[in-house]
């Protein structure tokens, strides 16, 4: 068992709370003194998260949702790469939220991810999710047009409801034996103008940039709101969100690392045990081996 350094209490998103992300600070906390100790502190967690997913895997009863959250940079790609670097590929999917096509926009919206939901055994890794459709989908009301949905008072009505419809649904995945697990990877607007200049300046990031985001950027408040209601009015104990502090990459890694290890352990999952009927044959299987000729 590892001695995990976080409190995943410290960024628990109060349910129904007035969540004010400005009064939240985006920087590293003081469980890492620097990024040495931070990445020191997310190989031990890496190491404790290899083995908590192989017992995931192999007892084969539980199932890990795992969704990212957070303005563009926030660095959400990072902590897929970094943080699940040593998790083996066979329990292990990650599924990236686009646009949706013309399929999906023709279901409701909580079918889309239906299809990419982790089977027992595996962890899955939404790069962000259906939330998209309280958050870009209420910065853009335009895009509901697509989704020729029934008549609905106003606006505020139809976010209350998907809020409504998203709590029940991971209350479900969560009875049925899917944990789940949400971080807002928060960063300043300071740091995501440094994070934009240096895909510019760096040629070997220039595929990442989007000139798009420089419009989103503009719409900095009114994402900020809508992740403060979304997250307020959906953080539940059964499926809580996580503020990460993420201005500082290595502290978001660590401490996003450091929570689904803990979680997963918490889980007190076991290896299946082998029947007496096998099991004591074991020796003569050993003895049948080491007889073998070369």
């Amino acid at each position: 068992m590892h001695n995990h350094r976080f409190n995943a209490k410290k960024f628990f998103v109060e349910p129904e709370s007035k969540l004010k992300l400005a009064k939240i600070s985006s920087a590293s906390g003081d469980e890492l003194s620097d990024k040495k100790q931070g990445v020191a502190a997310l190989e031990a967690d890496i190491e404790s998260l290899q083995e908590a997913q192989e017992r995931l895997y192999a007892s084969n009863r539980r199932a890990l949702l795992v969704i990212l959250q957070g303005m563009d940079t926030a660095g959400k790609d990072g902590i897929i790469r970094h943080v699940l670097r040593g998790v083996s590929p066979m329990g292990c999917r990650v599924h990236s939220f686009r646009a949706p096509n013309t399929e999906e926009l023709e279901h409701h919206f909580l079918w889309r991810p239906m299809r990419f939901l982790p089977p027992k055994g595996v962890m899955a890794i939404f790069n962000r999710s259906y939330y998209e459709e309280v958050l870009v989908v209420r910065v853009h009301p335009k895009f509901l047009g697509p989704q020729n949905l029934l008549p609905y008072k106003n606006l505020d009505d139809l976010w209350q409801r998907r809020y409504r419809e998203m709590r029940s649904f991971e209350k479900t995945l969560v009875d049925s034996g899917t944990s789940v697990l949400k971080f807002y990877l928060h960063i300043s607007r300071n740091e995501q103008r440094k994070r934009l200049l240096e895909r510019l300046q760096d040629p070997s990031k220039h595929w990442k940039f989007n000139p798009g985001d420089l419009e989103e950027r503009k719409l900095w408040p009114q994402y900020i709101e809508a992740f403060e209601d979304a997250l307020s009015h959906t953080s539940i104990p059964e499926a809580p969100w996580y503020v990460i502090p993420a201005d500082d990459k290595w502290y978001a890694r660590a401490a996003v690392a450091d929570i689904i290890a803990a979680h997963l352990e918490s889980l007190d999952l076991e290896f299946p045990e082998v029947s007496k009927e096998v099991s004591t044959q074991f020796e003569n299987y050993s003895k049948a081996l080491r007889d073998e000729k070369d």
